[in-house]
């Protein structure tokens, strides 16, 4: 028996994983974009769903710099810059030289960035939740456990 999903026989690359995978990711940032535009607290910063990304891993402590958010959202250094650009001039975040090694810059949310996450979140969990409607919470976490052993794999 092979171990093989696809073959030359059945593979149709319009229903495959990958490009259902894409469309979804598509869908939920049009959907988390228009939800964060709607808010009336965050419509003034005008924060993107890929913007929204950033902010969120800076404020769960997953990233504190620019090639860590690189690393942790499969972003070339050149988007990740502008990104930073665009999310400093709207006073979400800001750069700060590293205490020991003046090298380094740190990226790091502001008070106006602390402040706005959570509502930022509970958008995003709002999409979310939207996205995975009609599923159990076990299917949710099962749905999960496959998406990071795709990773795993690559």
């Amino acid at each position: 028996m092979s171990t093989e999903i696809y073959d030359a026989n059945t593979y149709e690359p319009r229903k495959s994983v990958g490009h259902l995978m894409n469309r979804v990711r598509t869908a939920m940032f049009a959907a988390l974009d228009a939800e964060l535009g709607a808010d009336t607290d965050l419509a003034r910063f005008e924060v993107s769903a890929a913007q929204f990304v950033v902010i969120a891993s800076l404020a769960m402590g997953e990233a504190d710099s620019a090639s860590q958010l690189c690393k942790g959202i499969s972003y070339d250094a050149g988007a990740m810059t502008r990104m930073i650009d665009r999310l400093e001039s709207k006073g979400l975040i800001r750069r700060r030289r590293d205490a020991d090694d003046r090298r380094l810059v740190n990226i790091e949310l502001t008070e106006q960035g602390r402040e706005a996450f959570p509502k930022m979140r509970q958008c995003a969990m709002g999409v979310l939740n939207r996205f995975l409607r009609g599923f159990t919470q076990n299917e949710a976490r099962q749905l999960e456990s496959f998406l990071n052993r795709m990773l795993e794999n690559s």
